[in-house]
């Protein structure tokens, strides 16, 4: 599980720079029909991701929730303060979205939860 959370903690890194650097073009102000196409391309990617690693990690199915929470907790305990101190953390990005970049990490969360704990039913 280790292994997993250095994955989620690189990962959180690596996403959080690339909002830094060009979140502007990701979180736009008024932008409905893109924040809800966001919204509906990341839950579907972070279940399929979730899955792969922990299918990569050679997880039991068994562990795959707690992989995934391995995975997530970077996000989920990091992610609260780069939105309280929004305008800090994403100087390119408007501070009214603070509430949607916060919301958008939940759907992640959500996503990457609902896709290791749903299972192929036996034939």
């Amino acid at each position: 599980m280790r292994r997993l959370f250095l994955l989620g903690l690189a990962g959180w890194t690596i996403a959080t720079l690339a909002l830094r650097l060009a979140g502007q073009h990701v979180l736009r102000p008024g932008n409905l029909a893109g924040t809800l196409i966001l919204f509906a391309v990341s839950f579907p990617l972070m279940a399929l991701l979730a899955r792969r690693l922990c299918s990569r990690f050679q997880l039991r199915p068994e562990q795959w929730p707690a992989g995934a929470v391995a995975i997530l907790l970077p996000t989920l305990l990091l992610d609260p303060f780069s939105s309280a101190f929004f305008p800090v953390v994403f100087p390119n990005i408007a501070p009214q979205l603070a509430g949607v970049f916060g919301g958008w990490m939940l759907w992640c969360c959500a996503g990457a939860l609902v896709g290791v704990t749903l299972r192929r039913s036996a034939p």
